[in-house]
């Protein structure tokens, strides 16, 4: 797992991460967001080794990154944001270097798995130089993973690609995620939405949401939004207002005995709200929740303070 307790990192008088904590557990697969500039990579590179932090720690399994920074290495697989590669290289000697520097045995084997699962066994003999930017990145993704590490971190990993690139790569970060611990910084957010059940936002070095999909939801609304419209005799604003979990209610009268709301409440209450037009006489036409994207999501969250 990934363990990251206080963590702090400043430039000078600038703190690019501010005292964040978190823990990713094995089988997850995280969505780290952020703004340019709120110090998302400045985390992942902490957690991988290469910066060290003005205070705090990044614990891997359990181990400190500072403390055995070589321990630590061998439990994770890190796809940098600019995945720095040989080009004049062809993918299997790039692959096999990575493997000797890693001390891996039946090399020639674990570099034709990995070649299988990221699907580039048939550019094995090409140059990376001549690949496209989607293969490039398959490359990235398959020196991460030829050491069987516990934990993966991508940072930016579908950056570039085009959509079907992107699908492509998701689909593959989705299978590897099934046996490891993953975490994944990305700025397409509807990527983050189809691929991470959890997310984790970052803004100007702060942790502000931690959760998964459905919570994250609440927290940017400040609670569950629902749609309500229902035929009644007389409105039914009154008896709503009396369920107690509503924070707040807009009632709009569409035309006569047809009313139409938009409830924020502290949690789901389509259930009370069913039960008390089932006691009242009250037909519903529509009772659902309010989708609310992720991006929206974002938007709250890392808004610029006025």
């Amino acid at each position: 797992m990934i363990e990251v307790r206080d963590l702090s990192k400043h430039f000078g008088s600038t703190r690019a991460v501010d005292n964040i904590s978190f823990n990713i557990g094995k089988g997850e697969i995280v969505a780290f967001l952020g703004p340019n500039g709120a110090g998302k990579t400045t985390t992942m590179r902490m957690l991988t080794g290469y910066l060290i932090p003005t205070s705090g720690k990044c614990l891997i399994n359990g181990i400190d990154v500072n403390e055995e920074p070589i321990k630590t290495k061998e439990l994770i697989g890190y796809l940098p944001e600019d995945n720095p590669l040989y080009p004049d290289m062809k993918v299997y000697e790039y692959l096999e270097f990575i493997g000797e520097i890693r001390h891996i045995e039946n090399l020639r084997n674990r570099i034709n798995e990995v070649a299988e699962i990221c699907g580039i066994t048939e550019v094995l003999n090409k140059n990376i130089g001549t690949l496209s930017r989607g293969y490039r990145q398959r490359v990235g993704v398959a020196q991460a993973i030829i050491h069987n590490p516990d934990i993966l971190i991508l940072d930016e990993p579908t950056e570039g690609l085009d959509p079907n690139q992107v699908v492509e790569l998701r689909n593959l970060i989705k299978e590897l995620g099934k046996e490891k611990t993953v975490m994944l910084s990305t700025h397409i957010l509807s990527e983050a939405e189809a691929t991470c059940e959890r997310v984790l936002i970052i803004n100007r070095g702060k942790l502000v949401a931690d959760g998964n999909k459905n919570e994250i939801r609440t927290m940017a609304k400040g609670g569950e939004t629902i749609t309500l419209e229902l035929i009644a005799k007389q409105s039914p604003l009154k008896d709503l207002k009396r369920i107690a979990e509503i924070k707040e209610i807009n009632e709009k009268k569409v035309e006569d005995n047809l009313y139409q709301y938009e409830i924020i409440s502290e949690k789901d209450i389509r259930e009370t709200i069913f039960d008390t037009a089932v006691n009242k006489g009250w037909k519903i036409l529509d009772l659902h929740r309010k989708a609310t994207s992720l991006e929206d999501i974002f938007r709250e969250l890392t808004k610029e303070e006025q």
